[in-house]
Order: C-alpha cells, then structure tokens, then sequence
C-alpha cells in the first residue's frame, strides 16, 4: 500500500447511554481505497461514519481524518474536506439541480444570497453531473427528480468541495433496480476519473456494492468481525458470521450476490462473532476472479 493515509481510527469505543455502540474498532483508509462497511442493521455502520466524517466524537480512542486528530480541531471546518452523501438530504425547495450541486461550495443546503460562482467551479459542476449520468437534468428542477437522480445529484455536490474522501450513508436506499445499477455504474465511473478519491460506502445488501470496491469491514454488535481485501472479506463464511445466518456468496463481473445457504445451522463463527478477535483479512488490492469461495487466511483466526 503507497497510498497516503486519509482517515486512521485506533481503538476506537463509542458508548451512548451506557450502552456500547462501537467497541475497539479500527480502520486505516489510504488514498484510491474504496472501503465498503458491512454489517446487520444496528451493527454500529452509521455510528462509524459518523466519526469518520467528524460528525462525533469517539468516547475512547483515537480518529484522525485528513491529518487532523477529532477533539483537538474545530469539527465544523474539519466537514467541510469531507464530501459526506445523506439520501436523506433535506432540501424542499425548487432548486434547479445546478444550484444544488453548487451548493456543495459552501455546504448549506439552500444557496448562498448574493455568492457568486466563478465560471470554472461551474463548468466543473457540469462536469461532474456528466460523469454521475445526470448532465441532461441540470436544469431540471430538484422536485422532478427521481430518487436515483437525487442520489447522483447529491453526490456531484459533495464532490464540489475537491474532498479527499467521500462517505456515502445507503446511497441506494430507495432505489428499484435500474435506478440502483445506474448509481453503482455512476460510482465506478467516479472513481476511475478521480483515482486519487477515497471512499467509505455503508449498506447491508451486497448487490449494492460497486464493482470497485477494493477493501471491506464486517461489523457485527460494534465489533469488528474482519477487515482487507474485499475479494478475501466479502467470502461465505465471514458473511455468515457476520449477519449470523448460513449464505453463499459469488462474484461475477466484479459484482457481488448472496443467497441463503443450505441447511438449519447457525452461521460458522457467529456464537464468535460479538466476542473479540476479528477474522484478519489480507491487505492490497483485490485479484479480479469469479468466485463465492471461503479465504482460508480470512479465517486464520477463527481456528485458534
């Protein structure tokens, strides 16, 4: 890995209400990685993006995002080097899709009164709308948009800012299958004319992974479960245990499926997996391959 480091959590704990969140939880992510957070619902994925994206604070360990450590600089600036994708975007009112990706500039959700945009920051917002698929819509209005468009929309505004890295929170909520397949189509497209962008993607359905994804972390109850090389992570028996249900997974043309495995048992691994050592996953990128097989070296731990 030569990639320089854009976000680092060490040990991290997140308690709420005396209740544990996250617990031990660690994460390097380097330039050009794209990093996918797996886990059931309630695993803790969002309250992990929430501290990669200097939206909280970690109440043990340590987070840094760009350089810069959580608790020693100022959170609201720190968010804006950070392109941060919330479906859930609050906007209302009739914005034409071009000012709403200009928005992005000055990260509010309504445009800034009397601003006025240079022309290159402009053409650079087309530019990006063009390569999300959505350039015929720029002048459309926000209202008029289908869910998918919003959600390729809202990633060329959080893209305004020349962010290092970029989170997305379920960008594919919502989304019927054409509409789903043009976004991770959108994101691949992304990452190859931005090879340097990093990226941190939260979901609990794999089909909604983009053929990119280089690296993945299971979190099951706020632990890490096992963490690498998404062709070594995203395998059977790490699934399994990480959702606690028998699954086959495959891979064909980058992409990833998974189907409920035979048999009544439980998950392998999953009595393990709330309880301590997470399953290590080999580093580097991923081998382009076809395959639903189990990686003996991401199960290394589980037999000792």
């Amino acid at each position: 890995m030569t990639g320089s480091v854009v976000l680092c959590a060490e040990d991290v704990d997140v308690v709420r209400d005396g209740r544990h969140l996250l617990r031990s939880v660690s994460l390097t992510v380097r330039e050009g990685e794209h990093w996918a957070l797996l886990g059931a619902n309630g695993a803790g994925k969002s309250t992990l993006l929430g501290l990669l994206g200097a939206l909280a604070h970690p109440t043990r360990g340590t987070v840094r995002v760009l350089g810069h450590t959580l608790g020693r600089v100022d959170l609201r600036e720190l968010r804006t080097l950070v392109g941060h994708v919330n479906p859930r975007h609050p906007l209302r009112s009739p914005l034409r899709v071009r000012d709403v990706v200009l928005t992005g500039l000055t990260n509010t959700v309504e445009p800034v009164p009397r601003r006025r945009v240079e022309p290159a920051r402009l053409e650079e917002a087309e530019a990006l709308l063009d390569t999300l698929g959505v350039g015929a819509r720029r002048d459309a209005l926000w209202p008029t948009l289908s869910q998918g468009e919003r959600g390729r929309v809202l990633i060329a505004r959080a893209l305004m800012p020349r962010p290092r890295l970029l989170l997305l929170d379920e960008p594919a909520t919502g989304l019927d299958l054409a509409a789903r397949e043009q976004l991770l189509d959108s994101l691949d497209a992304l990452r190859r004319d931005h090879p340097r962008l990093a990226t941190v993607l939260v979901t609990h359905h794999l089909e909604e992974l983009p053929a990119s994804t280089t690296h993945a972390l299971l979190l099951r109850q706020g632990r890490v479960l096992a963490l690498g090389a998404a062709d070594e992570v995203v395998t059977s028996e790490p699934i399994s245990a990480c959702f606690g249900h028998p699954v086959r997974i495959t891979r064909a043309d980058g992409r990833w499926a998974a189907r409920t495995g035979r048999g009544g048992g439980r998950a392998a691994g999953a009595d393990r997996a709330g309880q301590g050592a997470p399953l290590a996953g080999r580093g580097g990128p991923p081998r382009a391959q076809d395959t639903g097989r189990e990686s003996a070296h991401t199960l290394s731990n589980s037999s000792r």
